[in-house]
């Protein structure tokens, strides 16, 4: 994706603040990023005009739910034709229990990050994604144990990743 956009200092500020908070008043960002709230405000709607910011969300924590379980799988295609890539991806996009969907190279062709409530929403999940499709050849799911780290953000480019 390309961007027409030119990002300085102030907007990568504004960025970063957004990223570690998104809940932030416009006020309390403003003030944060030493500008005007009317700059703040105008900055972060050209932001989001632009596509820079695709969308404002909330990360629930894990142990909310009690239980669950996530599960990193690689999952390689007989066919790998564009049409059979796009109908997998499109398929995996539309399940709710599918969190993130990249396709990758070398490897597998796509890495899935997955949520189920237990062992038996995986199994049901795995069987409405993997076995019900002729296409998929290989599927390996790794089990996490523990979550190290989540942290989705984009470091600014004069500063090295969080």
């Amino acid at each position: 994706m390309e961007f027409s956009i030119e990002l300085d200092a102030i907007d990568w500020r504004l960025l970063d603040l957004l990223q570690a908070d998104a809940s932030l008043t416009n006020q309390a960002l403003a003030e944060a990023a030493h500008v005007s709230p009317a700059t703040a405000l105008r900055r972060v709607k050209r932001l989001r005009e632009a596509g820079v910011v695709e969308r404002f969300t909330v990360l629930l924590a894990p142990a909310f739910a009690g239980r669950g379980l996530t599960a990193l799988c690689e999952v390689s295609l007989d066919r790998q034709g564009a049409e059979h890539l796009d109908a997998f991806e499109a398929r995996v996009v539309a399940e709710a229990a599918v969190q993130q969907c990249w396709r990758v190279s070398p490897g597998p062709d796509f890495m899935l990050a997955v949520w189920a409530p237990d062992m038996p929403g995986y199994l049901a999940l795995s069987q409405r994604l993997f076995t019900q499709d002729a296409n998929v050849r290989n599927v390996k799911a790794f089990f996490a144990t523990k979550r190290a780290k989540f942290a989705p953000t984009v470091p600014a480019p004069d500063r090295p990743a969080r």
